[in-house]
């Protein structure tokens, strides 16, 4: 059919014979690869570590508060035959009663440890890491508290033991709260679970 001279051309085939490009459309923003924010992410493992130190702190001081109010030191109670006893002792050093006589040096140190865990609790990323921060917290503090606040002076408190197994020294509550912080540290690091939740991959 012959075209006469008032029929318009097709406009999508002129446009293309023009050369002129297509207008992309807009990309979606949320699905364009923006990485999402991980706030909420870490601060719900913060949270957990902050309950897990507080939970160990509050557990520490009530059953120190109980022990001296209970026992004698120097007459100590069983508790499951031989495995495990009461026996009441202030302790001037670190574990297994080592540094006496050093003790501010000792709070010192732990003082350290516990700011150090706080600063490195903003990027926990893992239940693991956030549970031994809180364990390692809780159990620092509560020691801290009692070479600050209990006799003979401030930063020269003697830390107060009560827990006796066989061959073991004698303990308290911070104290397991440390080791098992420690304990699961590594399991975390032997599984290749970094503080922020993200596996090593290994070859």
């Amino acid at each position: 059919m012959q075209r006469t001279p008032g029929t318009p051309l097709n406009d999508t085939a002129s446009s293309h014979q023009a050369g002129t490009p297509d207008t992309p459309e807009p990309a979606d923003t949320p699905s364009a690869g923006s990485p999402s924010s991980p706030a909420g992410h870490s601060w719900k493992w913060t949270v957990v570590f902050g309950g897990v130190g507080l939970l160990v702190l509050l557990l520490d001081q009530v059953t120190k508060a109980i022990a001296l109010a209970q026992l004698t030191p120097g007459e100590p109670v069983n508790v499951v035959g031989s495995l495990l006893k009461f026996n009441l002792i202030r302790n001037s050093g670190a574990a297994f009663s080592l540094g006496a006589g050093y003790t501010p040096y000792i709070a010192a140190i732990q003082i350290t440890v516990a700011l150090g865990v706080v600063y490195l609790s903003r990027k926990l990323g893992s239940a693991g890491w956030a549970v031994a921060f809180g364990l390692l917290f809780g159990g620092a503090v509560g020691n801290i508290l009692d070479r600050i606040f209990r006799e003979p002076s401030p930063f020269h408190g003697h830390v107060v033991d009560f827990l006796q197994t066989p061959h073991w020294a004698i303990f308290n509550v911070a104290d397991m709260a440390v080791t098992s912080a420690a304990v699961l540290l590594v399991i975390q690091t032997l599984r290749g679970i970094k503080l922020d939740g993200t596996r090593e991959h290994r070859q």
